[in-house]
This record gives C-alpha cells, sequence and structure tokens, in this order.
C-alpha cells in the first residue's frame, strides 16, 4: 500500500484529534451505554413544531434565495438579529464586527489561523476545552496553561507566565478561556476578575478570546445573568474576540454560531473564511433568523435553565449516594458539566476501561490539561442524559471505581 505520510504537510502530520469527538466513536457502536461524555443538549425541549413549520414556511419555493449561496459574512437578518441578542447581553456590535460562522468551533479555527504562528504561544486555562486546545495545536501553536481557582483563571499565575514565556523569548499575543461554566470544570469567572482582565490585557498588549456557549444556561439558585456578564460587554479597547453560538439554547444541528471581533479583524476572519467555506449553510441561518423572531430564544432559555439545573442536581445526589466521600467536584453554577476528583491512587485512563466495561463512558480529565497533569480528574456530563437514566451511569461508575 502507498504511505502516505510523506504527502503530508507539516501541519497535517500534527493535526490534533479532539477527545470528546473519540468519546462519540464509542458510543454509536454500543447502543445500551450510558454517555456522560459528550455535552449534548437535550433533545426533550428542541422546538420541533416551530421548526416544522418554519422549514414548511421557508421551503414553498416562493423566495429562491432560502436554498442560494449567501454572503460569507452571514444571512444579514440574522446578523442584524444576532446584535440584538447581543445587546441582551451587554455587548454593543456593529454589522462591520460580526461574523456568522458554522458553529463556534469554527471561530476558534479563524482565530487560530489568522492570529497564530507556528511557535507562538497561546495561554490558556488549566484545564481548558479541547476543542480550543485542538485549534491552536492544529496551527502548532506552542499552548501554555494558567492555573484556576474558584473563582476562574488566577490572574497572579496568568501575569507570571506571560513574563516568563516573554522573558524566554517567546511570543505570546492571546489568552483563549470559557468564563462562563467553563467547560470542563463548570466554574463562573468572577465579575471582578473579568475587569481585571481587561486591564491587563491592556496593559501587557494581549487580546482575549472569550468562549462563551454557555452564558444563558445559568442555574438561578448560585448564579444570575448580571454575574454571567460577558467579558466583551466592558471592553472599550478592542481587547476581546468574543464568540457564541445558538447549539446550546435552539439545537446543535443547525450550526450557526458568531464571532465579534474589532473591525479591522473581523475583515481578516472573513478572508481567512472564504477559502473554507464561501458562505455557511444559508438555510440553518434562515431557520434560526425565524425563531429568534418567533421568540424562541426567550421562551426556551427559563426551561432549558430549569431542566440542566434539575439534572446537575439529580447526578449529584446520585453521586453522594452511591459514592460516599469518593469523588469531590465543585457544584456547577450552570451549563452542561461537572468536574470530579478521583481518590488517591486512582488514575482516569484506567478508571475510564474499567467504565466501559460497564456500559459507561465519561471524558477523562487529562484531556484537558496542555501540561500532562488531570489524570486524578473526569468530566461527568449530565445534559443529555435523561434523569431516570442518569442514577444509573452513576451506579456503573461506582461499581468501575470499586472494581479494583
Amino acid at each position: 500500500m502507498t504511505e502516505y505520510n510523506a504527502f503530508l504537510s507539516p501541519t497535517g502530520r500534527h493535526l490534533h484529534e479532539s477527545a470528546i469527538r473519540r468519546m462519540g466513536t464509542v458510543v454509536a457502536k454500543a447502543p445500551d451505554l450510558v454517555s456522560f461524555a459528550a455535552g449534548y443538549p437535550d433533545p426533550s425541549l428542541f422546538p420541533w413544531d416551530d421548526f416544522r413549520e418554519i422549514a414548511a414556511q421557508l421551503l414553498t419555493g416562493a423566495d429562491p434565495t432560502v436554498l442560494q449561496y449567501g454572503p460569507t459574512r452571514g444571512y444579514t437578518p440574522l446578523l442584524d438579529a444576532t446584535i440584538d441578542v447581543l445587546a441582551g447581553r451587554g455587548i454593543k456590535a456593529d454589522l462591520n464586527e460580526l461574523l456568522i460562522t458554522t458553529g463556534s468551533q469554527q471561530g476558534l479555527d479563524l482565530v487560530a489561523r489568522v492570529l497564530v504562528s507556528p511557535g507562538d504561544v497561546v495561554l490558556v486555562e488549566l484545564p481548558a476545552y479541547t476543542g480550543g486546545i485542538s485549534a491552536f495545536k492544529n496551527v502548532q501553536a506552542h499552548l501554555v496553561g494558567v492555573q484556576q481557582d474558584d473563582e476562574g483563571i488566577d490572574l497572579d499565575d496568568l501575569d507570571a507566565v506571560l513574563v516568563r514565556e516573554r522573558g524566554g523569548g517567546r511570543k505570546v499575543n492571546l489568552l483563549y478561556l470559557v468564563p462562563n461554566f467553563q467547560n470542563p470544570t463548570g466554574r463562573l469567572l468572577s465579575l471582578d476578575k473579568r475587569h481585571l482582565l481587561l486591564e491587563w490585557a491592556e496593559r501587557r498588549d494581549v487580546l482575549i478570546v472569550e468562549d462563551d456557549p454557555y452564558g444563558a444556561l445559568f442555574f438561578d439558585d448560585v448564579a444570575t445573568e448580571e454575574e454571567t456578564r460577558p467579558i466583551r460587554a466592558d471592553d472599550a479597547r478592542g481587547r476581546v474576540i468574543y464568540l457564541s453560538t445558538y447549539s446550546k439554547t435552539l439545537a446543535p444541528g443547525f450550526r450557526v454560531g458568531w464571532m465579534v471581533a474589532p473591525a479591522e479583524l473581523a475583515d481578516r476572519f472573513e478572508t481567512a473564511k472564504q477559502s473554507i467555506d464561501l458562505t455557511s449553510g444559508v438555510l440553518d441561518q434562515r431557520l434560526v433568523h425565524e425563531a429568534i423572531q418567533r421568540g424562541l430564544l426567550e421562551t426556551l432559555a427559563p426551561r432549558l435553565r430549569n431542566l440542566y439545573k434539575h439534572k446537575r442536581d439529580v447526578m449529584e445526589r446520585s453521586l453522594r449516594e452511591q459514592l460516599g466521600t469518593l469523588l469531590s467536584w465543585p457544584s456547577p453554577k450552570g451549563g452542561f458539566f461537572l468536574w470530579a476528583t478521583l481518590p488517591p491512587g486512582e488514575e482516569d485512563n484506567a478508571l475510564l476501561l474499567r467504565a466501559l466495561e460497564k456500559q459507561l463512558v465519561f471524558v477523562i480529565g487529562s484531556a484537558f490539561y496542555v501540561d500532562g497533569n488531570g489524570h486524578d480528574k473526569i468530566r461527568l456530563s449530565f445534559s443529555a442524559p435523561t434523569p431516570e437514566r442518569i442514577p444509573e451511569g452513576v451506579r456503573r461508575l461506582a461499581a468501575a471505581l470499586t472494581s479494583t
């Protein structure tokens, strides 16, 4: 057979696979599996009837542009509607600062390809979202981790890491973080730290890449809408590139996200996007736009928060009942994930192998670390399993933990 390695570019040789996608392959092959792996939204709240009506309305053929190519920046009425969504989050944005993307992951890819050269340092949280890790590693960035505390990224460690890396002659221009219910830890970055981060970015001449897929999914018993205010909302100097998505609030299958950036950078992102897809799916964008016009975001948000809060409560109660103090975790204030610390001497890869034998899957903690650590952690997603299925998954986890 032909050996293709010699045909690969340097980028092709160093492509970084997502650990979460690997877990998705496992789930597809084992239908009886309980999955605490991928952070999928719960399909029970997808607005099926509304989407059916919207699709029927759009696909009559009366408007031929519905199935035609569209602008690279995105469907203009959706851009206008997204500006209103952003205003609701405290962000003022113009059309020349906004770009519709194929999910927020495409936004990460655009940021990486436009702003990062091979060997550049990108600062990330310890632990960090694997999709962000993949995007930056695939352009051969050098990822350097920054510690977190209970209120998010550790600002003292952040500055110390920056000074150390620049002192070693390395280029450091970007900090990537997920401030709202971080993936994987579920942590919420405090408001004080958000303000201090902006001051730090200006003083140290760094751009912040703010990834915010979960901001609308706060649990109102422990968090408020004001606490999820985006860093970008208070950015007066153009230091923040803001990414978000409609995947977690409407439905992920549409693959409609967006990015907000200073106009000069947005132009460069648009040009880069033309080499990936000259136009993201226009039908998807039209469906999402009509859903927004119907007020679905406003009506779905409280129902989503209540459902995911209930699932978090079910998972935490099941863990306490079936595992006692074997696991410890910070209680998530929103989002999809619970970040658990394993008992002393337990290791994430070994536990996953035993869990798979018992038809359970989760994501190993070390997948989220860029420094080789995290083997004493696991990420448990409570978003997709039903409340009835979660205790069964926890039972299997308990069996795996006690089967050594």
